[in-house]
């Protein structure tokens, strides 16, 4: 088969741009694909490499994670005519709920609020959870945004509404009174940007000793997920859940609404306590 240069990977990243994958897709699929380069060092691509390193990286990483490193592999191979080098995805089975010790509590927010209570974070923990938005869309939550009550979110080349509550929007003209925030974005970062995802992500994880929070769930997309689950829990409308996370399909919102273990559990015991009284 044959080797990998820079210049090949530079074609197919412009390739990736031209496609208009968002920035954050567009540099997993580079990381994942120089991830494989790495495993490769000297040799040349071939099927039995691409299968030893699939086989390596079921051994270091979660299934999942296996299948999303592999898809941009093999849509890398794909586009350099390689498709006989290209490997099967994992076969994993649908879990029916997620995994407790993964998900964030309401009660372990509260306490990531608290912790953080009076500095800027604590306003971005309470936007992103009380809007359902990604932490790239933050940037959209703008003055104008809060004074209207609404933003337009453009992600993923589609755009969307997402609504603020009037206690989030109560809480940001605080924000934005205590900052002197006029207009353009409400959260920005020294350097007067918009702040960004590994920002975020450091000053959560600041945070979990204090909060008594595991660090493995404190990440800005659990409050995402969080946010699902309680909007589920009150609306049981799936289809319009997907619409404010800005979905294509409903079964990427049905892993969002998954209930923990203890509660499917909690479910089959009251059905057994039908079944028993019947």
């Amino acid at each position: 088969m044959q080797r990998i240069t820079n210049h090949e990977l530079s074609v197919y990243e412009k390739c990736l741009r031209q496609e208009e994958k968002s920035q954050a897709t567009l540099e997993k699929y580079m990381r994942d694909i120089r991830h494989f380069l790495a495993f490769l060092e000297d040799r040349t691509v071939s099927k039995e490499e691409t299968i030893a390193y699939k086989e390596y990286l079921a051994q270091n990483y979660a299934p999942v994670s296996v299948n999303s490193m592999l898809v941009a592999v093999n849509g890398f191979l794909r586009f350099f005519g390689m498709q006989k080098c290209c490997v099967r995805l994992l076969k994993i089975q649908r879990q029916i709920f997620c995994r407790e010790e993964k998900e964030l509590t309401r009660q372990e927010y509260k306490r990531l609020v608290q912790a953080a209570a009076g500095t800027q974070t604590s306003y971005v923990l309470q936007t992103i959870c009380g809007t359902g938005i990604r932490v790239s869309e933050l940037q959209y939550i703008t003055a104008e945004a809060v004074y209207q009550g609404k933003a337009a979110v453009n992600c993923k080349n589609k755009t969307r509404i997402i609504f603020i509550p009037g206690p989030l929007q109560k809480l940001l003209k605080e924000y934005m009174k205590k900052t002197g925030l006029q207009s353009g974005p409400v959260f920005l970062g020294k350097n007067k940007k918009p702040l960004d995802r590994s920002y975020i992500w450091r000053k959560m994880k600041e945070l979990c000793r204090t909060a008594e929070v595991a660090p493995e769930k404190v990440f800005p997309h659990n409050l995402r997920h969080l946010f699902a689950r309680v909007f589920y829990s009150i609306e049981k409308d799936i289809v319009r859940l997907a619409d404010l996370l800005g979905h294509s399909s409903i079964n990427t919102t049905r892993i969002y609404t998954m209930e923990t273990g203890d509660q499917h559990i909690s479910r089959m015991e009251q059905v057994q306590k039908i079944l028993l009284t019947t």
